[in-house]
């Protein structure tokens, strides 16, 4: 294929004298010089040109540049760091999608080799960048987490760890904000088993997110609307232990004292295994 190319290319600028042949050459629809040219360079000339558009600000150029080095040269040293370019010139464009896809190729074909722990990083930030409002769907919530836990599992001493560890912890608060989003649906409409499974997956699965002072008030909420009054007064009162400050105790006490009650923990109570956890933090952010 590369030889045909050539070969066409060669009878292209062989007639460059005569006007009428090489308009011909110009516009065959299946033929495209730029494209030929190409096509011919070395890899190395074709990804030091990748790096001079980049320096250049012709990132769509640039990354023209480093996939035709891994289309002609695959599996070898310059495909290799073509692939790692352009995986960083599809993240800059905003072409997540293709930036993660080449990514993940790059991690299958060379995932220890000396850039493996950008790449697997630079896939975390596409997935993270698309992460939209707890309103809509968390997918890619929580593939940010799982790209960007590798990171911190597989390359502990990397630069990119610290990062990594921010961009799981928002992740995370998204995931959680989603679950009260959805929770406090049900409990608008007294739907208050299916809230309270809401709120306490919250408390078990993201304890040390933005999210847990209201999940364990809504909880609070939830069991005492119910007549679950010794489930309400545990979450009260892990609230209370843990952010004796925050508003949302002190809605919950006033809600419990209306009714002539106190916070009062069951230690038999899931809140209050959950609650040591909130003492410990949590190994996972």
């Amino acid at each position: 294929m590369v030889y045909q190319s050539a070969r066409m290319l060669t009878l292209c600028l062989t007639l460059v004298g005569t006007a009428g042949l090489i308009t011909a050459c110009q516009t065959d629809k299946d033929i495209d010089i730029t494209k030929l040219a190409a096509e011919t360079d070395p890899p190395e000339t074709l990804y030091n040109q990748g790096l001079a558009n980049i320096k250049a600000g012709n990132l769509a150029e640039a990354g023209r540049k480093f996939d035709a080095v891994d289309k002609q040269n695959p599996f070898s040293d310059w495909s290799q760091k073509a692939l790692v370019m352009s995986t960083f010139v599809k993240y800059r464009q905003a072409k997540y999608t293709e930036a993660i896809s080449t990514g993940n190729r790059y991690m299958t074909l060379y995932p220890e080799s000396k850039d493996s722990a950008y790449v697997q990083y630079l896939i975390g930030l596409s997935n993270w960048r698309q992460i939209p409002s707890v309103t809509q769907d968390q997918k890619f919530s929580a593939r940010t987490i799982e790209a960007m836990q590798k990171v911190v599992d597989n390359y502990p001493s990397s630069e990119y760890v610290q990062d990594a560890q921010v961009k799981i912890r928002f992740a995370r608060d998204q995931l959680a904000g989603k679950e009260m989003q959805v929770g406090r649906y049900y409990l608008e409409r007294k739907e208050y088993l299916a809230a309270i499974q809401r709120f306490r997956t919250v408390v078990e699965k993201y304890p040390t997110t933005n999210q847990i002072e209201e999940a364990l008030a809504r909880l609070v909420e939830a069991y005492y609307a119910l007549g679950v009054v010794q489930e309400a007064q545990t979450a009260a009162a892990v609230l209370g232990h843990n952010y004796p400050d925050s508003k949302w105790y002190q809605d919950s006490f006033n809600l419990l004292k209306g009714g002539g009650l106190e916070p009062r923990e069951n230690q038999e109570s899931w809140i209050s295994r959950a609650g040591k956890k909130l003492l410990l933090g949590d190994s996972a952010t």
